[in-house]
């Protein structure tokens, strides 16, 4: 294995770590909504200066790699797109910071409508980031496209969140109305997450196959 080899390995495997703490990010934004757990949101939103750390460096190593050591099609190819799942990583993270954000707003008050489509918009999204993991790992093309297509069911989930919230904020505008406008903020956020995971499904697309491919 040559020092470039070894190099690309290494920025694969902090890209790998990116994945891991988005997949926490993701999944403890909405765990402290449900518990209002505002302890928990605040620390997750000191985290996210975690993310951006990862995503600074991943950057600058891609940078310093494709200047000095002159990788070949398929080793650049593979630089530039860790480099650009890393950016789309990166608003992950930000997306999961904004998630609590709006949480903290809400606070202790009792959630105007049932908690349902949310949190399984939030498992959907944690089990795509748990295959993704899989899928860069192994540099699995097959996997990330599939992955990809669970997007479609998020999509759906955050149309009946609008309608739900939009309903229930009609009903009562003065008591509703600002509760309502932050759970789709959240539901869009996620939305959002799902569109970002599919970017990273294609840039793993190109690097194992060379063809970038639009899903969805």
């Amino acid at each position: 294995m040559t020092n470039l080899d070894l190099s690309i390995q290494s920025l694969k495997e902090y890209t790998l770590r990116m994945i891991e703490k988005c997949e926490d990010a993701v999944d403890l934004s909405i765990e402290y909504t449900l518990k209002k757990d505002i302890r928990g949101l605040k620390k997750l939103i000191r985290q996210d200066d975690d993310i951006d750390i990862l995503r600074e460096y991943i950057r600058d190593r891609s940078i310093e790699l494709m200047a000095l050591k002159q990788p070949l099609a398929r080793d650049l190819r593979y630089i530039y797109a860790l480099s650009d799942i890393s950016t789309e990583l990166e608003r992950i993270g930000d997306y999961s910071t904004n998630i609590c954000k709006e949480s903290l707003e809400i606070g202790e008050d009792t959630f105007i409508k049932e908690m349902i489509d949310i949190p399984t918009m939030k498992e959907i999204c944690v089990e795509m980031l748990k295959n993704l993991w899989d899928a860069l790992k192994n540099d699995d093309a097959e996997l990330a496209f599939n992955i990809a297509q669970k997007d479609n069911e998020i999509d759906e989930l955050y149309e009946k969140v609008r309608k739900d919230c939009l309903q229930v904020m009609h009903s009562n505008p003065t008591e509703n109305i600002n509760q309502g406008v932050r759970l789709v903020f959240i539901g869009r956020y996620l939305e959002r997450i799902g569109d970002h995971i599919t970017n990273i499904c294609e840039k793993i697309i190109y690097a194992k196959n060379g063809e970038m491919i639009e899903i969805g």
